[in-house]
């Protein structure tokens, strides 16, 4: 079998990256690759690839709930008001990662993410890049999976401009491939077509 996939003992082949952890083989067969256009769930998502910047997605994974209660349900709306006591406050929560540039670049996000929403959806501002409809690849090896695009460069030059810290190309490809920009399940996992189907209803 290539070598980028596994046999699982419930007789479904998966991307091999999510090994057999259980909660990260649960991520890969029900979130990884969904579209979503959802607007908090986007800021949600970003922000935490966010925070994922030199770790493995695994350690966020395990850790988003302690994220999703320390950060108020990533509300952008509560968020934008923390003041240094709250900053602090995450500073000293075992519970999430203790980076402060990564925790004022939330607080700075949320502001820049009220300022899009006033002007239109945060959805939309970052679909377009896509005209709303998710990529469908058809990768078979790690060599057919990039580490980012001109699309993913345009969207992280974007949220630059917009006020986002922590979006380069490569968080931004990451993040495009979670939230089902793009399908970069391998052809023969099996969440490849159920994913596929997803993005041709839309």
């Amino acid at each position: 079998m290539n070598a980028h996939l596994i046999a699982h003992p419930d007789g479904k082949t998966r991307c091999s990256w999510p090994g057999v952890d259980p909660l990260y083989v649960a991520y890969h067969d029900t979130d990884w690759g969904v579209p979503e256009f959802d607007d908090r769930a986007l800021f949600e998502k970003l922000i935490l690839d966010g925070f994922q910047a030199g770790l493995s997605w695994i350690t966020i994974l395990r850790k988003r709930e302690n994220f999703r209660a320390a950060f108020d349900g990533f509300r952008p709306e509560v968020i934008v008001h923390y003041g240094p006591e709250k900053i602090e406050a995450l500073m000293g929560d075992g519970g999430i990662i203790r980076n402060r540039s990564k925790i004022v670049s939330t607080v700075r996000s949320a502001r820049s993410y009220l300022d899009i929403m006033e002007k239109g959806s945060f959805s939309q501002f970052l679909w377009k890049h896509l005209d709303g409809r998710p990529q469908q690849n058809s990768p078979r090896e790690r060599g057919d999976v990039p580490t980012e695009t001109e699309t993913a460069r345009r969207m992280s030059k974007e949220l630059k401009q917009a006020g986002f810290n922590f979006v380069g190309p490569t968080i931004v490809y990451a993040f495009m491939q979670a939230v089902g920009m793009v399908n970069d399940h391998y052809v023969d996992c099996f969440r490849h077509e159920e994913v596929r189907v997803l993005g041709a209803r839309l």
